[in-house]
């Protein structure tokens, strides 16, 4: 698994499915990124590639991990666009 591939096609899939928030920064529900068919069929592993983002500073959202139908309303904000 290429971490960085798997990142640019994370954020290849909000740039499509965000709207910009109040900040004007891209803006989705982890929900909506979780049943998107496109980036489901491309991701091995949507979890692990969110954290990795998370981590090197490309998106934002609460909590450490969003597991779905918990965190299904949790906001995911994309903040670099790499």
């Amino acid at each position: 698994m290429d971490i960085d591939h798997e990142i640019s096609l994370l954020v290849a899939c909000l740039k499509r499915i965000a709207e910009p928030g109040p900040d004007g920064k891209l803006q989705t529900t982890f929900g909506k990124i979780f049943t998107d068919e496109i980036l489901e069929q491309q991701l091995e592993s949507l979890v692990g590639t969110m954290k990795a983002a998370k981590k090197r500073g490309i998106i934002s959202f609460e909590g450490q991990m969003l597991l779905q139908g918990a965190h299904d309303h949790v906001v995911v904000t994309l903040l670099k666009d790499e």
